[in-house]
């Protein structure tokens, strides 16, 4: 467990120092898909592969790797301990993960499974707890659709952190 961990940490490590010209608009080329009980799009983070890594996660109980992302404004949130403004997205991207084919006690992301975001909105989502509105897009058998259960359970989950508005995950430090 700990290569894996030094292996992630890495990844972070070397995707948050990349050059500037990396912060330039990277369109992700998401399907037009919508939350159908929110009205959030795909297409409100189809730049999402321009934020910045805040952390990675192991779900043990999904056998899920996940990296956190945010935009610009959640980051600079995060970096100054501040409060996540209007605007501020953070994305969730979940991969099922296999065996490193040449380092055999190590696993590596294999295929995404989900992309998922918040974005603070206290105009739209003022009923929820912190502001925040939650998109959830499964993939499967290559293709990605809304989830369709809602997102209900997410505005539940995420009031487990209320301490932290709303969000589980804290900036890896690189320490």
């Amino acid at each position: 467990m700990k290569i894996v961990v030094i292996i992630l940490f890495t990844l972070a490590l070397a995707c948050t120092s990349c050059n500037s010209k990396s912060e330039l608009s990277v369109k992700s080329e998401v399907p037009d898909l919508i939350m159908p009980d929110n009205g959030l799009s795909f297409k409100e983070i189809e730049d999402y592969k321009s934020y910045k890594i805040v952390a990675t996660h192991f779900r043990n109980d999904k056998n899920e790797l996940r990296y956190i992302l945010a935009n610009k404004p959640a980051y600079k949130a995060y970096i100054t301990g501040g409060k996540f403004p209007n605007g501020s997205k953070i994305v969730k991207i979940g991969w099922d993960v296999k065996k490193m084919p040449n380092f055999g006690v190590a696993l590596e992301a294999n295929e995404v499974q989900r992309v998922e975001y918040m974005i603070k909105d206290s105009e739209n989502f003022n009923k929820n707890q912190g502001n925040w509105g939650y998109a959830r897009f499964v993939k499967a058998k290559g293709k990605y659709k809304s989830w369709d259960k809602g997102t209900v359970s997410c505005v539940n989950c995420h009031n487990l952190a209320k301490s932290n508005d709303y969000l589980f995950t804290k900036l890896q430090s690189l320490q």
